[in-house]
């Protein structure tokens, strides 16, 4: 399991899911909020927008909650003004992890981040101190249930994707940032809605972890998780089958 999977499905965290599934409800509605404040409430014409309806509906968001945060947006009623600020530095064992976030209070985001990051071993460093290490991408993902692997690849060239990586789970199509809009436009006319379309921070090399490590890390990646100003964590962490096996018990 390698990083750049963003770690929300790494199985040993089985417990409080509902909770979690509340935080993750709270972060995607505020970036309906903002994207619909960005650029009106149009999803057709209004790219980022229509990328966050996406991810709600990805996590079974209900309509009408997705419905209720883009008109409270359009119409004024949500004075929150938020900033997008990304935060870059090393975790335990040297892991390189970015941080994008959603504030109304950069002084508190900052601190939280950086007091996280303290208290685990790790050290915030500048903006691009670690960026550069990862690739920016746009990452598409269809269950695999919806589609074969070769019907995916062929699709995905046609749309002009860089790459396919097909798993027992599902099919992850990857493509240059600038292009994630059309290449899934493209396989959402073929194959319906994805369970994500985003753009993210791929790792060009991992850094393997024992059991220790890996768990150290992950209590910092989940009190990270945790705060609400944080929108997604990339990190260049790899994870073998064994260490996984023991972080389950």
């Amino acid at each position: 399991m390698a990083g750049h999977s963003q770690f929300k499905n790494i199985m040993y965290r089985k417990g409080a899911q509902d909770a979690k599934r509340a935080k993750v409800f709270t972060k995607l509605i505020r970036e309906l909020t903002v994207a619909a404040k960005e650029g009106g409430q149009d999803i057709e014409s209004n790219p980022r927008l229509r990328a966050a309806v996406i991810a709600a509906r990805g996590v079974n968001m209900p309509k009408d909650t997705m419905e209720r945060a883009i008109k409270r947006a359009v119409g004024g009623e949500d004075n929150a003004d938020y900033v997008e600020v990304r935060y870059e530095g090393y975790g335990p064992s040297g892991v390189a992890v970015i941080v994008e976030a959603l504030t109304d209070n950069r002084n508190r985001t900052a601190s939280d981040v950086r007091s996280t990051f303290t208290k685990y071993g790790g050290n915030l460093g500048e903006t691009n101190s670690v960026s550069f290490q990862f690739d920016r991408l746009g990452e598409i993902r269809y269950p695999t249930t919806s589609v074969s692997a070769e019907e995916m690849f062929e699709a995905a060239l046609e749309a002009g994707a860089a790459d396919v990586v097909s798993t027992l789970e599902a099919h992850e199509i990857y493509c240059e940032s600038t292009n994630l809009a059309n290449v899934r436009d493209y396989l959402i006319a073929k194959f319906g809605n994805p369970e994500s379309a985003k753009l993210i921070w791929r790792p060009q090399n991992t850094i393997p972890l024992d059991l220790e490590s890996a768990r150290t890390l992950f209590k910092m990646l989940d009190v990270l998780e945790d705060n609400d100003d944080v929108q997604t964590i990339s990190a260049n962490y790899d994870i073998s089958e064994d260490v996984m096996k023991a972080l389950e018990i």
